[in-house]
């Protein structure tokens, strides 16, 4: 299930690198020749190979053919908004794209962090969640037609604290908590981020998450009351608070109390719902779908975790091919090796340690809950996104770059951040049985 846990250390090379579009030349990291694509024996075989991973457990994979490239990957054309118009392209964080088969149709449906204009991120506040759809993974991707559940407002926008006048006695579309707030501190306040879209029993719900900036921090679900455009709104179990219980946690400027679970998603199998946190824990939800049921301590996957174990975000599962697959965002954190080397791993924040790559780290398992294989690098700066299968079956995962630290934050690089990008993934086979970015000499013209 997992390949060989030797390997040499990781150097560095230059390669040509693009996806949807131009990116320019840069230094990328590379393996020695040990842990180059695989020989010409294997790639013979049905199935891509396993690639031997970096030893010791906790190095990342920084090998070139694990990035989005242009022969692998490209950026949706989503249809713009007024905001996006001097850009070119849609500033998105956390992109969410899945298809689903309503009315007999498979329906792509787009989503993620947004920003608002004047802001250089989604944070301090930010004004709620968009989604596009369209027929085709190449589009063309259209903003849902919300324009007779809001005449008038911002087309696509189906979820925002600015709706909280929708309020009615038996149906609150924004809680207190999610209003917005001022300080003297950050003026105005309060973001969403991470959402996704799910259709399960013929019904559109939204799992996202109240960002640092709220009242309160953490996830929460609505329910269409309609189509996918909406009208939506808050389930009964986060009418006070997010799932799950607050714990300390989050950035120093949050209040104690405020800080609950984050990046919430859901997964679904045979007719059941189950609510996926950070922090390895997981939550079935009620057969009516308003809250989690009730249990003294969530539980939590059972995974093997790196030593010592960084701090994971965007936690989403997908089962594939009879296997469960659960993929976490983590920091690639650069320091130097005790021989004057670069170090590549997926360490803790500290002195000396610098960001680098948000990867996306992925392991197995027979069963839902685990336990997880040893986990390995899915694919190298395309952290906090999820998976997916085209049309044809085939498995993609989003990506977004992450405009806010390490490789991406590079002056020379931000424009080519903050994407809603798409990669497409290989399956190394029921013996291998890992997913991979897409490497080199493995082509697909599928686009779902």
């Amino acid at each position: 299930m997992i390949g060989s846990e030797n390997g040499p250390r990781l150097g560095r090379r230059s390669l040509l690198i693009g996806a949807a579009g131009s990116l320019a030349a840069a230094a990328l990291p590379a393996t020695a020749a040990a842990q180059a694509i695989p020989a010409d024996a294997a790639a013979r075989r049905r199935y891509p190979s396993n690639w031997p991973d970096p030893a010791p457990y906790g190095l990342a994979d920084t090998r070139p053919d694990l990035w989005p490239r242009r022969d692998n990957s490209f950026v949706l054309p989503l249809e713009l908004r007024p905001r996006d118009r001097e850009r070119g392209v849609v500033w998105m964080r956390d992109t969410y794209v899945n298809r689903f088969v309503v009315g007999g149709r498979s329906l792509y449906v787009a989503t993620g962090t947004s920003r608002v204009p004047g802001l250089d991120r989604a944070a301090p506040w930010n004004d709620g969640v968009f989604v596009w759809v369209a027929r085709s993974l190449r589009g063309p991707w259209r903003l849902v037609d919300t324009t007779r559940v809001r005449p008038g407002a911002e087309k696509g926008k189906v979820w925002s604290p600015e709706f909280v006048a929708e309020n009615r006695p038996g149906r609150t579309v924004v809680a207190p908590w999610q209003e917005y707030w001022h300080d003297d501190e950050f003026g105005k306040r309060g973001e969403v981020w991470a959402p996704e879209v799910h259709y399960f029993r013929g019904t559109w719900y939204i799992v996202a998450c109240m960002g640092d900036h709220s009242r309160k921090v953490g996830s929460f679900m609505l329910v269409s009351e309609g189509g996918i455009e909406g009208p939506y709104r808050l389930v009964e179990g986060n009418l006070d608070k997010p799932f799950g219980e607050s714990f300390i946690g989050g950035p120093k400027f949050i209040e104690p109390g405020a800080y609950h679970h984050i990046d919430g998603g859901m997964y679904t199998e045979d007719g059941e719902a189950w609510l996926v946190l950070h922090n390895d824990l997981y939550a079935k939800f009620r057969d009516d779908m308003e809250d989690i049921v009730p249990t003294t301590d969530l539980p939590t996957f059972r995974q093997t975790p790196y030593s010592p174990e960084p701090y994971l975000e965007g936690a989403y599962v997908m089962k594939f091919q009879g296997k469960y697959y659960l993929s976490h965002a983590v920091w690639d954190r650069t320091s130097t090796d005790p021989d004057g080397g670069t170090r590549y791993a997926y360490d803790p924040g500290g002195a000396g340690r610098t960001q680098y790559q948000y990867d996306t780290v992925i392991a197995v398992s027979d069963r839902f809950e685990g336990p997880y294989s040893e986990r390995w690098t899915l694919g190298v700066g395309i952290g906090h996104n999820n998976l997916f299968t085209d049309r044809t079956g085939r498995p993609w995962a989003t990506f977004f770059r992450n405009p806010n630290a390490g490789y991406w934050s590079d002056p020379s690089r931000i424009d080519d951040a903050a994407v809603p990008g798409v990669v497409r993934l290989e399956w190394t086979g029921p013996e291998g049985g890992r997913l991979y970015v897409q490497r080199r000499g493995r082509g697909h013209r599928s686009h779902g």
